[in-house]
């Protein structure tokens, strides 16, 4: 498969050498980390090393950070009625953005008449006044908004956010499965009461995920009771071969993130300044701040199932937007809630990159997709 392009690392990156590395290491012990003995110890010692990685990567105490299965179950962890901040007043309500993952949409263990949406700008951020007028009647709400869009890669004011939900004495879980190894940021600058995060976006293995709490946290009830693992927070014998290779990958990430962030930013220009050749090209969320690894696009009249499979046969991988689907290509639910009809929606292409993507990986894309356009350039022709 050395011959391919791999542009769909917004749905799951490559292992990284550092997470494949300890995940050999963890595969040799033979302990369970509940364990007492010198055996137990040492795969407890790998688990706490990767809580201690990612507890620093996100500036959280490493007794704040719950792993889990993956980011889909830390969001459905997160989600949980009756949360409060330390001696603050529980949170009854939800309140969610429109372009969440489908994970957080679900409302966790809200029941359906307490989830409300907050609508979005056609520009891909957070309505600020809907959230206003939301939070300012009924009880206190746990706002659930996303640090950065998987399909748009739109970044969220979270900072703004954070301070009117505060102010109106509710909590705020920031989803940033796409931001960790991206952009710089923490727990306390974003001022956000939980995060959540998801190893096989930073380049670990999928099947780990982790919820990050502020201090004084309260109310946090687990999905799966058992054993009293994670501090009773989620039972279940920890997972300490995907646990230490989440840490590993998330300490090469944050390693690497400055010059990685520069450089995918320089790809990205090539690639939408190719693609932006083709009249009537569409770059979603263009005019906002965006991860720099992301482009979503699309040319009017264009359907998404068609450009996949032709970037497909061209060696190229690329998506429709969200890969947490039913593998077939659906029309955008990020793009609807922005207000963009459904022959845009179910059109849009994305492109996102990561850290061995190189220019000459850009080239070949462009060079795809210029004889997909050609080819919808001349249908076009003949039908007009």
């Amino acid at each position: 498969m050395s011959d391919r392009v791999y542009l769909d690392w917004n749905a799951t990156t490559p292992l990284r050498p550092e997470a494949r590395q300890a995940m050999a290491v963890a595969w040799h012990m033979a302990g369970n980390p509940s364990s007492v003995h010198a055996e137990g110890r040492q795969a407890r010692r790998l688990v706490e090393d990767a809580r201690a990685a990612i507890s620093g990567a996100v500036d959280a105490r490493p007794q704040d950070v719950v792993f889990t299965s993956g980011g889909t179950e830390a969001n459905a962890l997160a989600l949980t009625p009756g949360l409060r901040r330390g001696t603050g007043e529980p949170v009854q309500r939800l309140l969610v953005s429109a372009i969440e993952h489908t994970s957080v949409l679900s409302g966790g263990r809200f029941p359906p008449e307490a989830i409300e949406t907050i609508q979005v700008t056609g520009s891909g951020l957070i309505d600020i006044e809907h959230l206003r007028r939301l939070l300012a009647v009924g009880q206190p709400a746990l706002v659930s908004v996303m640090l950065a869009n998987n399909e748009t890669g739109a970044l969220q004011p979270v900072g703004e956010v954070a301070g009117i939900v505060h102010e109106a004495s509710g909590l705020l879980h920031v989803d940033a499965i796409q931001a960790l190894g991206k952009i710089s940021f923490d727990i306390k600058s974003l001022r956000t009461d939980l995060i959540t995060l998801s190893a096989h976006k930073v380049g670990g293995p999928k099947g780990v995920g982790a919820l990050v709490l502020a201090e004084d946290m309260q109310g946090l009830e687990p999905l799966l009771r058992g054993g009293g693992q994670e501090l009773g927070r989620r039972a279940g014998t920890e997972n300490v071969a995907g646990i230490a290779a989440f840490g590993a990958a998330t300490t090469a990430a944050m390693a690497a993130l400055a010059g990685d962030a520069t450089r995918l930013h320089a790809l990205r220009e090539r690639l939408e300044k190719g693609l932006q050749q083709t009249s009537g090209m569409i770059v979603f969320s263009a005019e906002v701040p965006r991860l720099t690894n992301t482009t979503l696009f699309t040319v009017p009249g264009l359907k998404a199932e068609t450009a996949v499979i032709g970037f497909d046969l061209g060696g190229i991988a690329v998506s429709s937007g969200s890969a947490c689907s039913s593998g077939k290509v659906q029309p955008s639910h990020v793009l609807a809630a922005m207000g963009f009809g459904k022959e845009l929606a179910q059109g849009a292409v994305r492109l996102s990159m990561g850290w061995s993507t190189s220019e000459a990986d850009i080239d070949l894309a462009l060079e795809a997709w210029r004889k997909l356009a050609d080819a919808l350039l001349k249908g076009r022709r003949n039908t007009g």
